[in-house]
Parts: structure tokens; sequence; C-alpha cells
């Protein structure tokens, strides 16, 4: 399958980056091994009922013990960049005690990278906080800001700028509100209260990292990835498309606001008035400090009624096609997306850090996995891309998630997004559909 884009798409020029994503916990494995501590993922996939099937990252893609081969499968699939995290638990062992086994892993990991002509992307938090600092109250302590800071500072100093972009964050709205106030990820924690006191602590550490890590890597760039969803009003009463607002500004905006423009949204405030933290005034200057790029991950749209002048519910979109996870496939909400941020802030260059799409992979008896329906998805979604670009937007690259098959936090291993199988038992890789229509498509553009 090819991947049909215009003949005059920006995304075809060399200078345009094509990269492949993961995160630590959900593929590094060796969660007991040289040094490395518990992180609050562990702690959670121990409590009963937490994950699908009680599946844990003890092992995942065992990419701790195979790291060489798997940089060796992102070259041979021609990718120009590879976005990985550090895993926080693996590097510092206690407080003020680093491990460093785990700073040589990652040292190993870049220099692999550059050997192989594979540019570095590194994202510092992917959700996996030593449990040791969760026991101290994790993101609802502001003394996890210093710790933070520390942490960026470690590993920004022993990388440097041998690393071409470096992410404080990944995805703070999960690590806020399906951490701490929904109790969907770890840690568990259900308070309304505590979703918004974590989300100010989490961008606040993020701020305030920032000039430490200009500091120890001044040519590489510095930023932040969030996530969207973007929401889509049910009909088009006045109702709906407040709802909408009001969605999109709780979710979205109260991210990407605080960041760019130095406020929350006033909406939310005005709505969950007893939830909102108290915070010194000058946090928001240092949330807002002024970035280098902005990652956009994107999966999905949400449509949503009102059911009161301040709340609202989605509403199933049945006719619609679904990926695996259920998420409903409408590449126009990424151009939306896009175009609508770039429209409302004044925005470094923007990279997609994720896109991608859980499937129901079958392998046939030519041991090819065949996944029509994710192919499908990356060429609605580079023509998304496309077309945000078409009207102006910044966009640097574009990393598909994920390189391969692995631990889908609270889904187990029930859920497979990569482009490349994973035999858990044997831990065999075997690239699908998609990994080859990617790997044409960047030999043709060389």
């Amino acid at each position: 399958m090819k991947l049909p884009l215009p003949p005059q798409s920006p995304l075809i020029l060399p200078d345009f980056t094509f990269g492949v994503a993961t995160a630590a916990f959900q593929i590094e494995g060796a969660s007991h091994d040289k040094g490395r501590v518990p992180s609050i993922w562990d702690t959670f996939c121990d409590t009963p009922g937490k994950v699908f099937n009680g599946d844990n990252g003890h092992i995942a893609c065992d990419h701790f013990n195979r790291m060489d081969a798997d940089l060796d499968l992102i070259q041979s699939l021609q990718f120009d960049a590879y976005r990985f995290s550090v895993a926080w638990p693996r590097v510092q062992s206690a407080p003020g005690k680093w491990n460093p086994i785990g700073m040589d892993f990652y040292d190993r990991l870049v220099d692999g990278l550059l050997t192989r002509g594979i540019k570095p992307h590194v994202t510092l938090y992917h959700w996996d906080l030593p449990q040791f600092f969760e026991d101290t109250g994790g993101w609802l302590n502001r003394d996890i800001v210093p710790r933070f800071v520390d942490y960026a500072d470690k590993v920004t100093r022993r990388l440097g700028d041998r690393v071409t972009a470096y992410a404080t964050l990944n995805e703070p709205w999960c690590s806020a509100y399906l951490g701490y106030r929904w109790g969907i990820h770890a840690p568990g924690k259900t308070s309304d209260a505590d979703g918004f006191l974590a989300m100010h602590h989490l961008l606040l550490a993020h701020g305030s990292a920032i000039p430490v890590m200009r500091e120890n890597a001044p040519a590489a760039a510095h930023g932040i990835v969030l996530n969207f969803t973007p929401a889509y009003p049910a009909t088009d009463s006045a109702a709906d498309q407040r709802a909408a607002a009001q969605c999109d500004d709780e979710n979205s905006h109260c991210f990407a606001s605080a960041v760019f423009a130095g406020r929350y949204p006033t909406s939310v405030q005005e709505r969950h008035p007893d939830w909102w933290p108290e915070f010194p005034e000058e946090d928001l200057a240092i949330i807002s400090t002024p970035l280098d790029f902005l990652g956009v991950n994107f999966y999905t749209r949400q449509v949503v009624r009102a059911t009161s002048d301040i709340d609202f519910e989605p509403v199933p979109q049945p006719q619609a096609e679904h990926t695996d996870i259920g998420w409903e496939i409408y590449p126009d909400a990424l151009t939306h997306v896009l175009t609508d941020l770039h429209t409302r802030y004044t925005l470094p260059p923007i990279y997609i850090t994720e896109n991608g799409a859980a499937g129901a992979d079958s392998i046939n008896e030519q041991d090819q996995v065949i996944d029509d329906q994710r192919c499908r998805y990356y060429a609605s979604h580079l023509n998304a891309v496309d077309r945000a670009m078409m009207a102006g937007v910044n966009i640097k690259g574009y990393f598909a998630w994920s390189l391969m098959d692995n631990f889908e936090w609270a889904e187990g291993y029930n859920k497979r997004f990569g482009i490349v199988y994973v035999d858990y038992v044997s831990q065999r890789r075997l690239p699908k559909q998609s990994a080859l229509m990617f790997k044409d498509f960047l030999t043709e553009r060389q």
C-alpha cells in the first residue's frame, strides 16, 4: 500500500522529520534490574482490577536488553528520528541518589541513534513517577517541582546537545486528570480538586525546568507535548456549542493557554470554583516560559451535548468507523486542532509527536501482518497535516505511534498500536503493512 500525498506536499520535502515514538514503561521491561526502582505504574499494575488481565511492565518488549536490535529496526524502516522517554525510576533510585547504570543505558541509546543517523527526541516524563516521590504526595506536593527540575538537570547535563529535542512532559492532561482526578491511570486518585492541583504542579515543573535544560543543552530544542481531543457539538444549538467550547477549555486550553498565554481559561475556573487550586500569581509567568517547539498528540475527536449550563456529556457516534480501542476515526479534527491552535496562540514550530491507531491485526500464512485500517488511518491523517501546513501552520515533523506493540497502560497488552508486531512470548518483531508503507515512502523520498 502506498502513502498517498499531494505531489507538492511539504511532507515530501527532506527537511520534514518522520519518526516513530515509544515510552519507557511501555517497552523497556527490566523493571527490577540494574538499580531501577518502582514507579507509580508498577504499583498501579500490582493493584487488582486496575489493569486489564493484571498485566504489568516487568518484561514488556524487553527493549532494555534488545536496544541495539530495536535501533537497527528503526534504521531499516528509514525513519529520520526516534522519540523515546527516559524512565525517571531507572536513573534516580532515591531522593538525591542517582543510578549510573540507568544513565549509561540512555547514553548508549542516544549514541546508538546518532551512529545510525537517527535524530534523538527525548521526553523526560512519560508518566512513570518514582513511587518514593508519590509516597510524599507526588504531583499534589509542590515540592515535586524542584525534584523534577533536579531530574531534568541531571538528564540534560548528561545527554546534552547530542539530543535534537527535549520535551519536559508527555500529555500532562493524562497525568493530572486520568491519574489524580478520575483514577483511570496511576496513581489512581479520584478527586477533582486533586486533578487540577496536579495539573498546576505539572505545568509549573515544566516551566521551571526549561531554563535549566536550555543551559545544559543550548543547541537542542526544548518544549512540551500536549494531547488534544477536540470537542464537536452534537447539534447546532447554542447550548451544545457552548458545551463543546467548555469541554475544549477544560481538556485542551487549561494546558495550552497556561503554557502559551500565561493564563488559565476563566470558563473552567468559573465552572469549578471549589476545585480550583490556589497558587502564587507569578507561577503563570514561569509556566509560560517561551518554548522552541510544541508537541501535539492526536488520536480522535469527541462529540458532546449540554446537560445543563455548566455540564456536558459525550455522545457516541455508532455510524462512524472506530479503531480497535473504540476511538472514532475523524482526520479532519487533526486539521482543525492545528489550525485552531495556530489562530489562538503565538506558537513555536509544531511536531506531531504521536498519531496512530490500535488495530485488530492479523497474521496470514505468509507471515504478513495485515493492518489495512491502520494504513488508511496514517494516510488520512498525514493528509490532514498537509492541509494544516497549506493553511499556514508551521509543522516540522510527524512521529507515528508506536514503533511496536507494547504495554497500553490500563489496557495492558490487549491493544496493539505498533507498526511492528511483537510476539510477547518470543519477543519476535515483525513489521506490519503500515511499517512497510512508511519504509517505501521514506525510501522514495530520499
